[in-house]
């Protein structure tokens, strides 16, 4: 991912909302447009009822795509994350995602 950096937050918690600071420069990275690319996030924030805050720099287009989506990933990796000092309780200030 070399010049880039991203960064992903996301909360499980009912309520849709998407904030996005990531601009594009290409019209589309290989055959993939990279409006598309805010389009697959906002539709994940909508039908999975979740707040998504994703902020990305960089110089290479294709890199900062591939860092939004492996932040994404590890950002859901610890938001389901069970934890054992909590008797492998879900992290939810609300109790239940």
């Amino acid at each position: 991912m070399d010049d880039c950096l991203a960064q992903v937050a996301i909360d499980f918690g009912g309520r849709p909302w998407m904030i996005w600071e990531a601009e594009f420069k290409r019209e589309k990275v290989g055959d993939l447009p990279t409006e598309m690319v805010f389009h697959f996030f906002k539709s994940f924030s909508d039908t999975s009822l979740t707040n998504l805050n994703i902020k990305a720099e960089g110089d290479n287009e294709h890199h900062k795509i591939e860092a939004i989506f492996k932040g994404f990933a590890k950002a859901i990796k610890m938001a389901v994350a069970r934890d054992p000092q909590t008797l492998n309780q879900l992290p939810s200030t609300k109790g239940a995602l």
